[in-house]
């Protein structure tokens, strides 16, 4: 807390310095009034944050135990479902990255710890999530364009060693991701 007041303070001192002292700042340069500080730091905190939760995630990853997603299937943990058949479930993620975002997952993960894990037999699968994905857009209302992401292994910020899809929308995507 004492470390975000400091930065306030001093984004504030520079901010007002630089309004003051043309020869300071280079020729052209617009310093606004009130810079919000707290937007940047919090994106790279959170950034920071999600990195070492995949870290921390892919130590455990091949465990076998069983996963939050697992707890959701099982209803030990309640979720907004928006979609299930007998093999995936898709529900609200608690932290969403998008007006509209959605997480599938199969219902029995059979090793599908991640997408590289993936083998002949999983081809089924893999496709009733795909399809599951497209439900997902249409019952959201996404007609006008939606991403679907799947993260995979530490360096992709998987979190969940529970393959699971990603289907974003309800705004403006950018490129390139990530």
């Amino acid at each position: 807390m004492a470390t975000r007041a400091a930065a306030a303070t001093l984004t504030a001192a520079t901010s007002s310095l630089l309004r003051r002292s043309a020869s300071l700042r280079p020729q052209g340069l617009r310093v606004p009034r009130r810079v919000p500080p707290r937007r940047f730091v919090r994106h790279i905190a959170s950034s920071t944050n999600e990195e070492a939760a995949a870290r921390a995630a892919a130590a455990t990853a091949d465990t076998g135990g069983p996963t939050i997603f697992d707890k959701i299937i099982s209803k030990e943990i309640p979720a907004s479902v928006v979609y299930e058949d007998d093999k995936v479930l898709a529900f609200r993620d608690i932290n969403p990255q998008a007006p509209v975002h959605v997480l599938i997952i199969p219902k029995v993960r059979d090793g599908l710890t991640g997408l590289s894990k993936a083998e002949p037999r999983h081809a089924e699968i893999l496709g009733q999530l795909f399809y599951a994905a497209k439900v997902v857009a249409e019952k959201e209302g996404l007609a006008n364009g939606y991403r679907v992401v799947i993260n995979n292994g530490a360096e992709g910020c998987q979190s969940v060693y529970h393959l699971h899809l990603h289907v974003l929308g309800g705004r403006q995507m950018k490129w390139p991701a990530g």
